[in-house]
Order: C-alpha cells, then structure tokens, then sequence
C-alpha cells in the first residue's frame, strides 16, 4: 500500500500558518498544520503553539477588531473545550490569545486538520518531500509552507520575564500605544538601528526614552544616530545595562535598576515599560543546510512578489522570512500570498 502524500504541510501556527490554512483549506487542498509541540523547552523559548502574539495581551493594531466587549461573540466562535481554558475577555479590544484562537478554530471550521506537534526535520532532497516530526512521525507531502516565526531576543533576566506583557515588551509597534506606556518614562534597550527605530517610536507616546547601551557609541547606522542625538525625548545612558526590571503585581513595571559597565555603579531609573531591541532569532534551526538563509537566518524568498524559497514545491510566510516589518498583519498577509503560492504550484504538478 503506497504511503499517503499529504497536498500541502504548514510548519507553524502564528499568522502566517494559520492564514495559511484557512486559505489553503478554502482551496481543498486539505492541509495538515504542525502547531509546534508543548514542551517545557518551548515554554522556555516562546515556541509554544500560536505564536508569538500568544505571548501579549492587548492587540489594537490588527484590522477590524476595535476595542468592545466581545465576550458573546468569543464563547459561540470558538471550540468549547479551548474557550474554557482562556482568560475572561478585558474589553480593550483583541487580546494575542483570543486572536490567535480565532485564527485557529478559522482554520480548523474549514477542514484543516491539526497535529500538536513540532517538525524537527526535513529532506527536501526528493519529491515528494519527507518531514520528521518530535514525536516520531514521518510525514509526506507534495508542497511545504514554512511559518515558523522568529522569536524576540531578551535580556534573560528572571524579573523581565516575569513582567512579560505587564511592561515588558519586544514590539514598540506592537505596544508603545497602549494607555500603560503613555505620558510616561520608558526604557529601550539596545544600540543599534532598531533600537534608535523603537526609541523614536516610543517618542511620540511616552515623556521621555532612555536609552540603555552598554558602550559609549551607538552601533546604529550614522543618519539614525542623529536622529536619536537630536531627538529631546531620548537620553542615552551610556556605558550600562540592565540589572534588574523593576516591578510589582499590582502595577506591572515601576523602573529599572542600571548598572554601569565602566565601574560607577547601579542607578534606579524610573519607567512604566521596558523595550528589548536586542535582536530576533528565527526559527530555522531544523532548516539548515535545507534552504536559503540570509545572514540572520531567516529564510529567503527567492523570487520578488512571491513568497518561493531556494527549493520548488517549498514556501516562506511570516516573520521567519520577514527581519523587517514583523507585524501580525504582514505575517497573515504572506500567509494568504504562500497557500495561493502552493495552490498555483500544485496546479503546475498536476496535484
């Protein structure tokens, strides 16, 4: 008996993978999503299932979902079983959780089919293409979309990762216009281009930014040093880092204790959020070897306007080939351009 090949495999389960599916199942090509596999090391990692936008609370910035008390439309739009399990609705708008649940029930409500599970490797050598799973098993499939995401890098400090989401942040974009963060001092840490990028940012909602870096020069391009220098909202403290993120239940982050690199010693410094501009790492470690990366790591499109990578049949969405925009709704947009990508793809194989 010939072993089943699957039409399409999703890696992934933010945005991009879930887009990905709705669009791929709206096609009948009867897609199988790898979620990612709960396990203690992906606790740790934050490469649990859903993504990244699993990991924050307040969503203001995805269309069509303003902020409303959508607690009605939550308890009949998703799976009884997982609705139970989510925290009560904050009617400020879409939480990641809830968004991210959306997407998922979107995708399984039109046949996707869903294995909690992580891919750990693959031989793209051959078609059709082989995947491995953690769990041990061997997968088939005609076309591969990739959506594995790029997680933010922190400091890994025990007090930042417990105020996560409470102050604690990787994504001005994301976050910066949030109530908590505005007419407030907050904190970026960092020295090169996107940290002067999230500096600049938070400038227009917060009273003042500061600046952590731990030498004496910013690593950022020249035009975005000046833009920090002159900017009179942003004070850069040289020559320290982070220590400790300060804190309580109650408030979420208060300030941030600053030690000096060059032997002065640590300073409290007042703040209501802090930002880690520190760099992402995408989640291409399985890949290696297997497809085209840039010098970061992530995946590369090979083709413009199409989300193609180094190897037919095999495609990129999300921010695991994005190191640039790194938003939600980019993430969904190319996870809609890579199921239409594979659909096309397949038509041409006669699948």
């Amino acid at each position: 008996m010939a072993e089943k090949v699957e039409k399409v495999v999703i890696i992934g389960s933010g945005p991009a993978g879930w887009t990905a599916a709705i669009y791929a199942s709206r096609a009948a090509l009867e897609p199988l999503v790898f979620e990612g596999a709960i396990t203690e090391e992906n606790r740790m990692s934050g490469t649990l299932p859903l993504g990244q936008l699993a990991l924050t609370t307040e969503v203001e910035n995805y269309p069509g979902f303003p902020a409303g008390n959508m607690e009605g439309y939550l308890d009949t739009s998703i799976a009884e079983g997982r609705r139970s399990t989510m925290a009560p609705h904050q009617k400020e708008g879409v939480s990641g959780p809830e968004l991210m649940e959306l997407m998922r029930q979107q995708a399984a409500n039109f046949g996707t089919r869903i294995v909690t599970d992580d891919i750990v490797d693959v031989d793209f050598s051959t078609r059709p293409f082989k995947l491995k799973s953690l769990e041990g098993q061997q997968v088939a499939a005609h076309a591969v979309i990739i959506a594995t995401g790029a997680r933010a890098n922190y400091l890994g400090l025990p007090s930042e990762d417990n105020f996560k989401n409470r102050g604690v942040s990787a994504c001005a974009v994301c976050d910066g216009a949030l109530p908590r963060f505005r007419n407030k001092p907050l904190v970026v840490v960092g020295g090169g281009d996107s940290a002067v990028e999230e500096a600049d940012y938070l400038s227009k909602f917060g009273s003042i930014v500061y600046m952590v870096h731990r030498r004496d020069a910013l690593r950022a391009s020249k035009i975005m040093q000046d833009r920090a220098l002159k900017n009179k909202k942003i004070e850069v403290l040289w020559n320290t880092v982070v220590d400790e993120v300060l804190g309580d239940d109650k408030t979420g982050v208060t300030g941030v204790r600053i030690v000096s690199t060059v032997g002065e010693g640590t300073r409290d410094v007042e703040a209501t959020g802090m930002f880690c501009a520190i760099g992402h790492t995408p989640n291409t470690t399985f890949l290696k070897g297997k497809l085209e990366m840039n010098e970061k790591g992530y995946l590369k499109w090979t083709k413009a306007q199409r989300t193609y990578t180094s190897v037919e049949g095999v495609f990129a969405a999300g921010d695991v080939a994005d190191d640039y925009y790194r938003q939600a709704v980019t993430a969904a947009g190319t996870g809609c351009m890579a199921a239409l990508d594979a659909e096309r793809w397949l038509a041409t194989q006669g699948i």
